[in-house]
């Protein structure tokens, strides 16, 4: 756990007891195995066998009378840039697995925004062939007719319109796809952004996989469109909300992305103030339209809390705080410079997260206390991410740090950029594969629940030094386990653990969780590659799509009552507490 961990609570006398009596345990077991003796022995000096202090053991217990936090349902979710209409993967979003994928992850939001929000036109229009991306003559007008052919056999589909592509179409997809990405990768380091055209077919689509992923879409809308004055232009927006509603599309609504960086993209500032009107003239905008007169409202979605941006949300909150539903913001960890696994374990950089929620908070609960917060665009890296790197098992450490931060923080969703688009911070690659982050994610959705518990830590540490304390390495995180997940009953407890170490550690439970059985799914690397792997091995096995609808199972290892937990060095694993009863997870 992080050194400034809101989790301390005082000792109950069962727990002292507990602890007391899991140390005079320890000091006359020998149950430790060899290998793990031996991996304490080598660095003790001069060969000197190894005391009970020159080991590493962790007694946990978790409050399982209460809960601290209780999340939405939709508290880990996605988000789709709207790039994907320029390389022509909107084109794609049919596609059986992708929608397989996306419907694992839910229930969930779907956060269509990014970078290339203010820069959406909605054209009323079923087909512009002329804004179609760039690409080869000779393939492209073949590559269109393809699409076209897709298109008209979805259209005599009823309900979810789900295609299988050939892999000859998917192939000829990434080339241009790849031509795209360098030009929206130029446009993004040099600020000078192209507008996107957003037609009535590509609206279609999109709703269409996240209605078929049972995903609640969430549109952003072009805040840079404006008037003379510098008013906002609504024009656009009327008449899209006027198309989805005649759909019955069931969508919410956000206003712009990082206002706070207008002035860096497009020479334009717009400060909080007239932030505020827009939003304001956005949601009388809603009203007006019957079908959306009570959708919800999200905003405003500002950059990283720096200077600028706090001034910003401090003015909005001030001025339009009771217009949005929920405050948005966001954050990433690191610019596209990094080249090194060792970055992505630094605990110092984990816990710049902490620090992050603790100025959006306190300037949300200075305006609006009790306003729901949610963390929207989060991914490792600024830029598209960095190849090799956040796309690997070591970006993993970061994403289940950042949910189970946010989680004790009370941060109500966190939306993950990207689920599947270009650059390397996806969960889904362009092979439709999934990448470790999706692995990680699954897992979280099937075995974590909304409920947060208070988690109790005691560290031993084998030398103890000034300064260090071993949970900085060591983070622990409880929740209630999901409801949604059937295999186990109401009061069970899941709790997931990150092992930053390069050595094992030991936990044991204690207190309310002592000789409880425990069902462990064990997250590793798969392969040769170490912390840069781009698969994933459960309890050994490695995980992998049967087909383009079936999940592999994920099979738990089942710890016997009162047995140590083994975490691996630079590992992460989940801990289901099977019939513990925890009155905080009965409810």
């Amino acid at each position: 756990m992080p050194k400034s961990t809101p989790c301390v609570f005082p000792w109950s006398s069962v727990w002292l007891a507990s602890l007391a009596t899991l140390v005079v345990q320890s000091v006359l077991s020998s149950s430790y195995s060899s290998s793990s003796s031996s991996t304490y022995q080598g660095s003790a000096a001069g060969g000197k066998r190894p005391g009970f202090m020159e080991r590493t053991l962790v007694l946990l217990d978790v409050n399982t009378r209460s809960p601290i936090r209780v999340l939405n349902d939709n508290f880990l979710s996605l988000q789709l840039d709207p790039s994907i209409i320029k390389d022509g993967w909107l084109d794609f979003l049919s596609s059986k697995r992708l929608v397989t994928m996306a419907r694992g992850l839910s229930p969930a939001f779907l956060r269509f925004g990014g970078k290339r929000t203010d820069f959406l036109q909605f054209n009323n229009q079923k087909n512009l062939a002329k804004f179609r991306g760039p690409g080869p003559d000779y393939y492209l007008k073949n590559y269109e007719d393809d699409i076209v052919r897709s298109d008209i056999a979805l259209d005599k589909q009823k309900g979810c319109k789900l295609a299988n592509h050939p892999d000859i179409m998917l192939e000829l997809q990434r080339e241009k796809a790849a031509t795209t990405q360098l030009v929206l990768l130029k446009e993004q380091l040099s600020n000078i952004y192209s507008n996107i055209t957003i037609t009535a077919r590509s609206l279609d689509k999109l709703y269409n996989f996240a209605d078929c992923a049972g995903l609640h879409l969430i549109l952003g809308l072009n805040a840079l469109h404006r008037n003379p004055d510098n008013s906002w232009n609504t024009s656009s927006t009327l008449s899209l909300l006027k198309y989805s509603a005649g759909k019955k599309y069931n969508i919410s609504w956000e206003l712009g992305n990082e206002p706070n960086a207008y002035r860096s993209m497009v020479g334009r500032a717009v400060n909080s103030t007239q932030l505020a009107q827009d939003y304001t003239k956005l949601r009388t905008l809603l009203q007006s339209v019957r079908y959306y007169h009570r959708a919800h409202l999200y905003g405003p979605n500002a950059g990283r809390p720096r200077k600028n941006a706090i001034l910003l949300l401090d003015g909005f909150m001030k001025n339009a705080g009771s217009v949005v539903d929920a405050v948005t913001w966001q954050h990433y960890y690191m610019d596209g410079r990094v080249n090194k696994v060792e970055d992505f374990l630094k605990t110092r950089l984990l816990d710049t997260l902490t620090e992050q929620i603790t100025k959006v908070t306190k300037v949300v609960n200075t305006h609006s206390p009790g306003k729901k917060v949610w963390l929207g665009g989060l991914g490792p890296a600024w830029a598209g991410g960095i190849s090799n790197l956040s796309d690997t098992y070591a970006a993993g450490f970061l994403w289940v740090n950042t949910l189970g931060m946010a989680a004790m923080q009370g941060i109500d969703v966190v939306l993950r950029h990207s689920f599947f688009d270009y650059g390397y911070t996806h969960l889904v690659d362009q092979h439709f594969n999934p990448l470790p982050d999706y692995w990680f994610s699954l897992v979280f959705k099937r075995l974590v629940g909304p409920r947060v518990l208070a988690v109790r830590v005691a560290g031993l540490q084998r030398r103890p030094q000034p300064g260090r304390v071993i949970r900085d390495k060591l983070r622990i995180y409880a929740h209630c386990t999901s409801y949604y997940n059937h295999n186990y009953v109401r009061g069970s407890i899941t709790i997931y653990i990150i092992n930053l170490h390069r050595s094992r550690k030991k936990i044991k439970l204690a207190g309310t969780l002592r000789n409880k059985t425990v069902h462990q799914y064990l997250l590793q690397p798969y392969g040769t590659d170490g912390l840069r792997a781009k698969h994933v091995q459960l309890n050994g096995e490695r995980l992998l799509m049967s087909d383009n609808e079936t999940f592999p199972e994920l099979k738990p290892k089942t710890l016997r009552a009162g047995r140590t937990i083994a975490m691996p060095p630079m590992t992460i694993g989940f801990y289901v507490i099977k019939n513990i009863n925890a009155y905080a997870c009965r409810r």
